[in-house]
């Protein structure tokens, strides 16, 4: 395949989904009010995207596996032995996401050898890891988005729980208070995650109680009352004071490393990551929680979290760097007296509008593909150039290549 192309992704229906974000993107009805929570972009093999070939859909695993150079590249095929490195996202959601951290590449092999020696099989709900890839990834806001992410200071974490703190709690902050650094935070943390759970029903709930009043003059204290009722009984309920509670403004973006934990509260995203699905979780969620692989894995380090910023480089295209192998995360702008253009291309790349309308013509001029809001286009290493003509936005996932990563 020689030509840009559209794409048929599937959408995720996971119950924390919005009802409203994707269908209104996608300019598609949803009568039976579906949560509908990620549209997924790729070729991971749970669930992979297909691509129109003389009017047929063809799946982009199989599509990939018969022409890897033409459509990766030489220089990525290579490095990813023939597979699609990334897996792009429209994140929608109503209600917040588990509490999770993903793994390095080292954990990642090392977890999903284990887990398959043990005889877990891939679909268990037990499992942890179901590939053995690491999930670097980016989250970048399409409209006000919530998210927690990495440890807060110390002394901050300790501040905020007193305020909340019914006297059950006070054990634990005096152990933190008493080894205030990364061993103390780890040691809280796992006795916080494995504390018996009438007890910690009832420190929610006065947490909440108490968080209430607070909560005109810091958001953070809101969160705890919104995530006591939808999860009592779960350590989570904490983590706003824990975590740093981030909002995004749209064109605002996060870079979510291994071992960092973090959690997506409410909003509309582009996600862009390694192609992986390995999560372990920490809270906020009845799906498994695996405590000893969680403290294994986590980071515990305080620190202030990085909000990136769009850079522009040319032809309209802003890059949100990361220091990720796999994936580059671009936001293409297309103005009326402005073409997006890109020449001396040798990486595949994907396409997708979240506004406007227009065209996309190949470098000679031979192809010309309509766009509009909602469309997504693979774009094959094969095509070396190409320009978008109209008025539009666009999100771009692609490879870096080796001299622009950090």
């Amino acid at each position: 395949m020689r030509t840009i192309t559209r794409m048929q992704n599937p959408i995720m229906e996971y119950a924390w989904g919005s009802r409203s974000a994707i269908p209104d993107l996608l300019g598609m009805p949803n009568p039976e009010q579906k949560p509908m929570a990620e549209m997924w972009m790729g070729a991971h093999p749970k669930a992979p995207s297909a691509v129109l070939m003389e009017g047929k859909w063809i799946s982009l695993e199989e599509v990939i596996r018969s022409s890897p150079e033409t459509i990766l590249g030489k220089d990525t095929a290579r490095r990813f032995e023939n597979q699609l490195p990334f897996l792009f996202k429209v994140l929608a959601a109503e209600n917040p996401l588990s509490i999770q951290v993903h793994p390095d590449l080292e954990q990642a092999r090392e977890g999903f050898k284990k887990e398959t020696q043990l005889g877990i099989s891939l679909g268990s709900p037990e499992r942890n890891y179901r590939d053995g890839n690491h999930k670097p990834e980016i989250i970048c806001a399409l409209d006000p988005f919530d998210a927690l992410k990495g440890f807060r200071k110390i002394d901050e974490i300790i501040a905020l729980l007193k305020k909340v703190s019914s006297g059950l709690l006070d054990g634990l902050i005096d152990l933190l208070a008493r080894e205030p650094d990364e061993q103390g935070l780890m040691r809280f943390f796992g006795a916080l995650m494995s504390m018996e759970k009438q007890a910690m029903a009832e420190i929610a709930a006065g947490a909440a109680k108490r968080a209430t009043d607070l909560a005109e003059n810091d958001p953070a204290f809101g969160w705890v009352v919104a995530l006591e009722k939808a999860y009592p009984a779960d350590a989570g309920v904490l983590s706003p004071l824990l975590l740093n509670l981030v909002r995004l403004r749209p064109g605002e973006a996060l870079f979510l490393p291994a071992g960092e934990l973090h959690a997506y509260l409410k909003g509309v995203g582009i996600e862009l990551m390694a192609n992986s699905d390995n999560v372990i979780r920490a809270g906020l969620t009845k799906k498994h929680v695996d405590v000893p692989e969680l403290l294994k894995i986590a980071r515990f380090t305080a620190g202030i979290p990085q909000v990136l910023q769009a850079v522009g480089v040319s032809g309209g295209r802003e890059v949100y760097t990361a220091p990720a192998e796999e994936f580059l995360l671009s936001r293409i702008l297309v103005q009326e007296e402005k073409t997006g253009e890109m020449s001396s291309r040798d990486g595949v790349e994907i396409l997708l509008c979240t506004e406007g309308k227009g065209e996309i013509t190949d470098g000679t001029g031979a192809q010309r593909v309509q766009y509009r809001k909602g469309m997504s286009f693979l774009v094959p290493a094969a095509v070396k150039e190409y320009k978008i003509s109209g008025r539009g936005t666009f999100f771009s996932a692609s490879v870096p290549p080796i001299t622009t990563r950090k």
